[in-house]
Formats: structure tokens, C-alpha cells, sequence
């Protein structure tokens, strides 16, 4: 197969064009306060045969579908992206957080699979004339492949998601990406044992070997191959050209990973995702490579995998609205609703639950392969390919602005958000009853309070307990009669003694106020401070800034 001038020059074309898009659509829904990924995918239904294939048909065929060849060159850089993309979600995940939410991702992942399973595989079984199915290769053909679409979850797209909102790192960010890596991995199994039962072949090993093997993997690389990572990194960093040395190395890794569990029957996004915990659970992997290689995957080939989902299909061909409508409510409702009470009866409260069910019911590109796969093989008609494919779509673009309204009231005990400019000074005071006195100044201000009351109560805590933590902070708080929380914050000359457990004099003083009967608040926002300034290195770069404004950017960008 010869790859001419012509395919090259049409290949590089049409990256280029799914860029452009994909960039011009992320910014303007960015600037709307929505996820990027939104205007990315509608970027692509905008290119792909729905709207540019219909309007003007040669020039489509001529850019996307061009030959054989640059189709084939086309979708290896897209399996790229999309590898690439888990790669760098992987080394996002901070394994210790994840397994202090195990508890919760199982509840969640458990749920979330044998509800929409369940349901998918009795409705499709007794009302296959829903989906317009009259005879089917088998009895149970059809209805197991429903209740694995409806199961899935789009991993990719979900990271993407959390991403773009930022809640990535957050609770809720971790219980979903880790459910729904738990949650893939099984409905891609039995996917895989279905597809194997029509062929008679379920790829390069036998399934119960797949099983062996992924255990296998996932056991030694987050265990024996973590510390070996672990030891490797610091080495590469140090002795070969940085940051290129280490960025070679996790590529490598990451592909090789994938190509392992590809080649075993799980999908190739899977080995990438657990080789990047793997190698970012590593306490001496530079913040800096992390960031590299997260600019450079996110900002191109993450693009690229969200334009491709709209470039799939023509929507207008074989549209069936009855089957749409039943599909769309079946792919909302089961996966909401099973993975909403598997977070609920987790410990979580409603509107988290709720936030969790939208973000697990995203399905993308993971959707969209499982109903490709299921149509070259013939269990499913044209039409509810259509209809799984726009479900694949819709609960991916809706996923993000809902889980966004869901977690509108967390969002309000974020630090950035209860820290305002006029809360934050720089203080002379060398004792810590003066600036405790300040603060509550400041704080009996903006409160109508007393500021001697709010100043005894913050001490009458603080001589408990001194509240110095670490990396020269301080956070004497305190529960009193408010109705909401209240943070404000002094930047110290020559430190304090707060009696940290660093031996360090406190710079930074943060104040925190929380109304008497929630005691979770508190807890919540002396856990979210800690872990801002739990790198001793950001906190010297905030007590080097200069203003209130300067202060509160660093703050945010942390």
C-alpha cells in the first residue's frame, strides 16, 4: 500500500482542519463558562457528514474520507490520541487518594454496571421491537450487547470532563475516574466474551487467559513496577537531557502498555491509563514534566480524539426517532440512576451522587466503538447504530453542564471561592494574638459580629490545639453563629510561632470561620487549605507576592 504525496497532503490537511475547529469551538465555549470538550465535539459533528458532508459532499469525501489509506492513517493517529489522552489522565491519579476512596469507587462502579446491565439486557430481551430488532442471530445476542452499551462508560471523554471543570484531583473527580475505569474494564470484557461467542474467537488469547493478564498487569505495574519506576525517574532526570529523556520514557512506556493489553483482548486505552498511575504515583516525577507532557497532549492530540467522535457518522441517514428517544432515556436513566445509588449508599449526599450519575453516563468514543464493532458483526441494524451513537453523544455533552449544576453548592466551599482580595493583608504584627486580633477584625467587619467575641473564640481554640501546620502555614479557626464560611488570610514579614510541625515560623495565616452546627464544612475546608499548601514551594512563592491580587491568582491556579 504506497502512501503518496497526495495522501500525505491530505492527511496533514485534515489534522489541521480538526485542529483549527477543535480550537476555535473549545475557546468559544470557554469563554461561555463551558467545558471545552463540548465545543470540540461539536466542532467535528460540524465537519464530519452530518452538516460539511451534506453541504458540500466532494469536498468532504476529498478532506476525511479521502482513501483507504489516509483513513488508516487517520484512525492510527486518532487510537493515538486517545491513548495518549488516558496516558496523562493516569498520571493525574494520586493512587493513595484512590484507594482511600475504594469503598466508594466500588459501591459506585458495582452499581453503575449491573443496574444499567441488568436493565439494558430484560428490556432488550422481552421488547427487542423497541429498537426496531425482528430476528437477531441469537436470543441473546442482542440483548447482551445493550446491556454492555448501556454499562460502559466513556473513560477518555469523562477524564477530558473533569479536566475542563477542574474537579480532576477532587473527591468526586477521583470516585468517578476510578468507578468508571472499574466499570469499562468489565463491560469491555464482556463485550469481548460476546464478540468471542459469535466468531469463535475472542482475538490473540483465549478470554479466561485476558483475565489472567490483566490482573497480572494491573497487579505488578501498580506494585513491583511502581518501585521500579520510582527508582528509574530520579536517575533519567538526573543524568539524561531533561525534560526529553523523561518524556521518552513515559511515551514509551505508555505505548507499550497499551499495545500489552490490546494485544490480550482489553482495550488499548486501559494499559496506558494504569501504566500512567503507575508512573505518577512517583514521589520524584518533576511537577514540571507532569505539566509538559499535559500541555502537549491536551492541547493537541486531546483535541483531535473530541473532533473524531463527530466525523463518524451522518445523523441525518437512517435517523429512527422512536429508537433515538427510547435509547437516549434508557442511556440517561440507568447509568444515573446506578450510579447514583451506588455513590449514595457510598456515604456521598444527593447532589454529589447525582454529579457522579452524569459523569459516569457520558459514553463517547467508547460508545461509539462498542456500536461499531457490534454493526460490523451484525448485531445491531443501522438504525440503532444511529440512535447509539447520538446517545454516545448527547450524554457526553450534557454530562459536564450538569454535573457542573450539581456541584454549584461544593463549589462554594472551594478556597478561591471564599477568599475575596479585601480579605487578604499583609500584617507587621510578631505574635500570634495580634494577627488573630486582625483577622477578626476583619472577619467581625464583613459579619456585623464583635470582633472581641470573634477574636476570644478563635483563641479559645487555638489554646487547645495550636493550629500551626506546615510550609510556614497557619489556620486558626473556630465554629461560630454564621450562616456561611469565612476566610481571610495575612501574609506575615518575619513569621510567627504557631508551633508548626516543621519547627517552621508561620508566614501565611488563614483564618477560618464555619458555622457552629456543620461541623463537616470545617473539616472539609481545613482539609482543602492543608492540601493547597501541602508544597512548600508554592507557599514560598506566595509569601514573595507582592498584592492582594497576585496572591489570589496563585491561589487559583493551585
Amino acid at each position: 500500500m504506497h502512501f503518496s504525496s497526495e495522501h500525505i497532503t491530505i492527511f496533514l490537511l485534515s489534522i489541521a482542519m480538526m485542529l483549527l475547529f477543535a480550537k476555535v469551538f473549545g475557546e468559544l465555549f470557554t469563554l461561555i463558562k463551558q467545558p471545552a470538550i463540548i465545543g470540540e465535539i461539536i466542532a467535528g459533528i460540524i465537519l464530519g457528514p452530518t452538516i460539511f458532508g451534506t453541504i458540500f459532499p466532494d469536498s468532504y469525501n476529498y478532506i476525511f474520507n479521502h482513501s483507504e489509506q489516509v483513513n488508516i492513517a487517520l484512525n492510527g493517529f486518532i487510537t493515538l490520541s486517545v491513548v495518549l489522552l488516558l496516558l496523562i489522565s493516569g498520571l493525574e491519579v494520586d493512587l493513595a487518594v484512590v484507594l482511600s476512596h475504594g469503598k466508594k469507587a466500588i459501591y459506585t462502579s458495582f452499581f453503575s454496571l449491573i443496574i444499567p446491565f441488568s436493565l439494558g439486557f430484560l428490556i432488550s430481551y422481552y421488547f427487542p421491537n423497541l429498537f426496531g430488532i425482528v430476528e437477531s442471530n441469537s436470543n441473546l445476542i442482542f440483548p447482551l450487547f445493550m446491556g454492555a452499551a448501556l454499562s460502559i462508560s466513556a473513560l477518555p471523554v469523562i477524564a477530558k470532563v473533569l479536566m475542563d471543570l477542574k474537579i480532576f484531583k477532587s473527591e468526586v473527580g477521583f470516585i468517578i475516574i476510578s468507578s468508571a475505569m472499574l466499570n469499562d474494564l468489565a463491560a469491555w470484557l464482556i463485550f469481548s466474551l460476546l464478540l468471542g461467542s459469535i466468531s469463535n474467537s475472542s482475538g490473540s488469547v483465549s478470554f479466561s487467559t485476558t483475565i489472567t493478564l490483566t490482573l497480572i498487569f494491573i497487579g505488578f505495574s501498580l506494585t513491583i513496577g511502581k518501585k521500579i519506576f520510582n527508582s528509574i525517574i530520579p536517575f533519567l532526570q538526573d543524568n539524561i537531557s531533561y525534560p526529553g529523556g523523561i518524556l521518552n520514557f513515559i511515551l514509551i512506556l505508555g505505548l507499550f502498555s497499551s499495545a500489552f493489553t490490546e494485544f490480550i483482548g482489553i482495550h488499548s486505552i486501559f494499559g496506558a491509563f494504569i501504566i500512567g498511575i503507575a508512573i505518577g504515583d512517583s514521589v520524584h516525577l518533576k511537577e514540571q514534566t507532569r505539566e509538559i507532557v499535559h500541555q502537549f497532549v491536551s492541547n493537541i492530540f486531546g483535541p483531535i480524539f473530541a473532533v473524531s467522535i463527530g466525523l463518524k457518522i451522518n445523523f441525518i441517514a437512517s435517523f429512527n426517532l422512536q429508537t433515538i428517544l427510547i435509547i437516549l432515556f434508557l442511556g440517561y436513566l440507568v447509568k444515573i440512576f446506578g450510579a447514583g445509588i451506588g455513590s449514595y449508599f457510598s456515604g456521598l449526599k444527593k447532589n454529589e451522587s447525582l454529579a457522579i450519575g452524569f459523569g459516569m453516563s457520558a459514553r463517547g468514543e467508547m460508545g461509539i466503538i462498542l456500536s461499531i464493532l457490534a454493526l460490523e458483526v451484525g448485531i445491531i441494524n443501522e438504525e440503532v447504530f444511529v440512535a447509539l451513537v447520538i446517545m454516545a453523544l448527547v450524554t457526553s455533552i450534557t454530562s459536564a453542564p450538569f454535573m457542573k449544576f450539581f456541584l454549584k453548592e461544593k463549589d462554594k466551599l472551594k478556597l478561591d471561592n471564599l477568599l475575596k482580595e479585601k480579605f487578604i493583608f499583609f500584617s507587621t504584627a510578631t505574635t500570634k494574638e495580634e494577627v488573630i486580633f486582625e483577622l477578626a477584625s476583619v472577619a467581625a467587619k464583613e459579619m456585623n459580629l464583635d470582633k472581641d467575641f470573634v477574636f476570644s473564640q478563635i483563641m479559645e481554640r487555638e489554646e487547645i490545639l495550636p493550629t500551626g501546620i506546615a510550609n510556614f502555614l497557619a489556620l486558626p479557626h473556630a465554629k461560630i453563629e454564621i450562616k456561611e464560611p469565612f476566610i481571610a488570610l495575612a501574609i506575615t514579614k518575619n513569621g510567627i510561632d504557631f508551633e508548626a510541625n516543621d519547627n517552621n515560623l508561620s508566614r501565611i495565616i488563614i483564618l477560618l470561620l464555619t458555622p457552629s452546627n456543620q461541623n463537616e464544612i470545617q473539616l472539609e475546608l481545613l482539609s482543602k487549605i492543608a492540601k493547597t499548601f501541602e508544597n512548600i514551594e508554592f507557599s514560598k512563592k506566595l509569601i514573595t507576592a507582592k498584592t492582594q491580587t497576585e496572591i489570589l491568582k496563585m491561589i487559583r491556579k493551585s
